[in-house]
Formats: C-alpha cells, structure tokens, sequence
C-alpha cells in the first residue's frame, strides 16, 4: 500500500466516534508522472476536512466536492483526472506533473461497519499484515463497484452464485493474505475481463530499536517518528530511560544489556541502532543481535570501534557482520546529533525499500 494510514486515524476516530460517515478515496491507476502512486489513500469527511494526500494539493478539492454525493448515497464513484495535456490550466495548473489518476471514493460509515478502516486501523495497533480486496471496475450489476472483502470476515457484499468461483470469500481470503506477506498491490481479473479486483496490502510502518537513550536519540527518534515509524528505547541508565523524554516513542525500557533479549523481541524489529556510548554495553547488545535474523543492525563509532567489539565477539562475529552497518548512516555530510539522526534514517528507509545507496565509508 503505498499510503501511509496513520496520517488519517485521527479524522475517521473523530468521524466515527460522531457516528458521522465519511468517503475513503483510493488511488487505483495512474499513468504517466503523478505525485502518488496506486494505493495511496485519503479520507474526506462530511464538512470537506481531509486528511492524507494523493495529489500535491491541487485535487484534493475536488474530491471533497465529489466526496458529497458518495456519502449520501453510499454509492462508490470512480473519479479520473487526466494531467498529460500542457495546455490544461483547469487540472494542470502548472504543475507539470503530465500524468492521469483513477480514483475509487467510498463511503465509511455506520452502515458499512466503518469497513475497511476499522480492520485496517485494527490490524496496524496490533502491527499485523493484512490485506484488503475492493472490486474496482464491474460490468456485473451484481458486483457493484466498491464491494470489499476482508480477510476476517468475508466479503461485504452478497456475490451473484454465478460469479467466478475465484471470486469466493475464501480464494480471495487466501490472496490478500499473499498480498499482506509481499506488501504489494496485485490485481484479481475476472473471465472476459467482466469484473476487476484490486488487492491492498497495509503497509506496516518500520519498527525501530534503538539501544542507547542518550541525548543524540532524541532528534534519531523525532525523525524516525515524523515518517511514520514506531520506536522502541532500551537503555541500563535510569537518568536516560525516561518516557518523558521521548514522547512520540512507542515504549521505553530501563533495562540491562544483558536482558534486552527478554525485555524485546528483537526479531519483531525491521532494524535496530546500537548507540550507548558504553562499550561493553554495546558488546552485550551485539551479542544479543548476533542471535537473531534481525537485518539491518546499524552501529555508531568509528571504524576502529567496530573491529574491536567484533573481535571480543569472537565466532559470533561472523553471523553479524553481514547484517551490521558500520558507521550506521549514509554519508551525507554533517556532523552534529540532527544530521547524523538524518543519514540513520535515511540508510534505514532505504533499505525497507530495496533501494539503498552506497554505504558510509569504512
């Protein structure tokens, strides 16, 4: 899913808790340059207020305005914005951005269970994979355009008995379930091309360990948190392990090195930093690493900080080595707490996308 969902709980809590409906827009096609690609998704409520992007600003509100009609009637509408003419000052407005966007608009509300927000925000406060399928285009009056099926409880929907029996709950149960495990939007097409199915994978945000809550944590966690990552803070020393300190932190633990392994799960991180500025704590958390398939262990200190922990970590070095970034960071230039927090994050976030760039110099 290429949308971000955190950036729209705070609207749909607020909506549903009014017991007002809303529309969800789903970006299901582009073509061309456009600032967002499938998957993105943004929330409209009854009074226009928005949250989430799928244009840089210039569309948004006209799907407001769009957003109307879908939530009286409940109705799902497909909204497309063709940017490739360069002549075209109503939708281009000079942008350049020469790509079109098909959008799919949704009602969420009362009468849809506030489906399929509710099993997504479910599924992320419990950080577990899921997916959702929504039918996208339909030439069956049975099938309407909109229809979801979520992997817990079926689809919405009723479906036609003559419908394709790939379109059962339980078939398509099992792929958005595949869907959930790649993370990439996949697409279901019936016979003749009669119906088509788009298939959402939540996208799960980054968990981050970070083992040291010195003071040049501070700016690595406010980074990591305005992305979108969720972060965990583990230190021995009870004036750095304060919560207060790290507010927008997920949780923070006062605990031995030696008992990070029973304070965390360390596999259950997509990357971890070690950086107490102790040596034989960031001995110990090493060691504790080195045991697990965690891939990307980042280590603060210069290279020669590095040869000597992995040599006191003897055979134990060579299962960690592989995975260790050392310097952790891209070398982006800049020296102090905030563009060092900088380059870990980008390293980080290149990696979680399979496009990482050369590695800070040994």
């Amino acid at each position: 899913m290429d949308s971000v969902l955190g950036p729209l709980l705070p609207l749909f809590e607020r909506e549903r808790a009014a017991g007002r409906a809303m529309a969800l827009g789903i970006l299901v096609h582009t073509a061309g340059s456009t600032y967002r690609k499938p998957g993105a998704m943004l929330l409209i409520g009854a009074d226009g207020q928005y949250a989430g992007l799928i244009s840089g600003g210039c569309l948004e509100g006209d799907l407001g305005e769009r957003a109307r009609a879908v939530i009286a009637t409940g109705e799902a509408r497909r909204v497309s914005y063709d940017l490739r003419n360069p002549d075209d000052l109503v939708w281009g407005l000079g942008l350049g951005c020469e790509g079109a966007m098909h959008v799919l608009l949704l009602r969420v509300g009362p009468q849809e269970q506030w489906q399929p927000l509710a099993h997504l925000s479910a599924a992320l406060a419990e950080h577990r994979p899921t997916a959702i399928a929504v039918l996208t285009e339909s030439a069956d009056e049975q099938l309407p355009v909109g229809s979801l099926l979520l992997p817990s409880s079926g689809a919405i929907s009723a479906l036609p008995p003559r419908a394709s029996a790939l379109l059962a709950p339980s078939v398509l149960t099992a792929l958005a379930a595949a869907a959930s495990k790649t993370g990439r939007l996949d697409w279901l097409e019936g016979p003749q091309a009669r119906w088509k199915l788009l298939l959402l994978p939540l996208a799960l945000p980054p968990r981050l360990l970070l083992l040291g809550a010195g003071p040049d944590a501070l700016p690595l966690v406010d980074i990591a948190t305005r992305v979108g990552w969720r972060v965990t803070l583990a230190d021995h020393r009870e004036a750095y392990a304060v919560p207060s300190h790290f507010p927008a932190a997920e949780r923070v633990l006062l605990t031995r090195p030696q008992e990070i392994s029973r304070a965390v799960d360390p596999s259950t991180f997509t990357a971890a930093v070690v950086m107490s500025h102790h040596l034989p704590s960031d001995l110990e958390y090493l060691r504790a690493l080195s045991a697990t398939s965690l891939p990307y262990i980042g280590l603060l200190g210069p290279p020669a900080r590095r040869e000597r922990l992995l040599y006191e970590l003897g055979p134990r070095a060579q299962h960690l080595r592989p995975r260790l970034r050392a310097p952790v960071g891209l070398n982006l230039g800049g020296r102090t707490p905030e563009a060092i927090a900088l380059s870990i994050v980008a390293q980080i976030q290149a990696f979680v996308h399979e496009s990482e760039p050369a590695r800070s110099a040994p």
